[in-house]
């Protein structure tokens, strides 16, 4: 006796529709004016400063003062960069050249120190770490001081070494790092060492071009 069965019964999704209630939305809304809000206060004094560069300057303290002069005149710049009084270019590549020296030293020191932290296992790890995130909460003021007397002590008053040796390494910057090189997957540690790579051909061939 042949038995006939019908298709199989296709499950049955129900949509359900949820409106935001009124409150979420008034919600959505105060935190979107906050954010405005704040962007204004943000932007506000950039934009009176780039306003004021292109003023008259006798017209600089005008009461009411305008927030958009009438008339711009861009040659306040070149007056700026080709004043005898001012060395701006001086000032520009002295500020550049120190700026590049303390983002490639840091981005050494804290790739390093962050790899260390983060990948290798060695007694105190965790201690020294902790000492690390400890200095983050010491105010800069509270060092100004002691760095001060160090600078003199090693006679680089009135030097770029003054302002370069004090920020080569950045606690804040060895904790991103560290965080970055504990989410990679230990298989390429261990993929490394098969290899024959050891921790430093680790660190300068697969963990450091993963940061990019």
């Amino acid at each position: 006796m042949a038995t006939t069965t019908g298709p199989a019964a296709e499950p049955v999704t129900i949509r359900r529709t949820y409106r935001k209630s009124a409150w979420l939305r008034l919600g959505e809304a105060l935190l979107w004016l906050l954010l405005i809000g704040v962007a204004i206060i943000e932007i506000a004094p950039i934009s009176w400063m780039f306003s004021t560069s292109l003023r008259d300057p006798k017209n600089s303290f005008d009461l009411p003062p305008d927030f958009w002069p009438t008339a711009l005149h861009w040659q306040n710049y070149l007056a700026v960069i080709n004043s005898p009084d001012i060395e701006f270019m001086l000032f520009f590549w002295n500020s550049l050249k120190i700026a590049l020296i303390v983002t490639a030293a840091q981005l050494l020191t804290c790739s390093m120190a962050g790899y260390a932290f983060g990948r290798l296992r060695f007694f105190g790890r965790d201690i020294l770490f902790g000492l690390f995130l400890a200095s983050l909460m010491v105010p800069a003021t509270v060092t100004l001081i002691p760095s001060f007397i160090i600078i003199r002590s090693l006679d680089l008053m009135n030097t770029h070494w003054a302002l370069i040796l004090p920020s080569v390494t950045s606690a804040f910057g060895v904790f991103l790092l560290r965080q970055h090189f504990k989410s990679l997957p230990e298989e390429l540690l261990d993929a490394a060492k098969i290899d024959g790579a050891g921790y430093f051909r680790d660190y300068t061939h697969i963990q450091l071009p993963l940061t990019g």
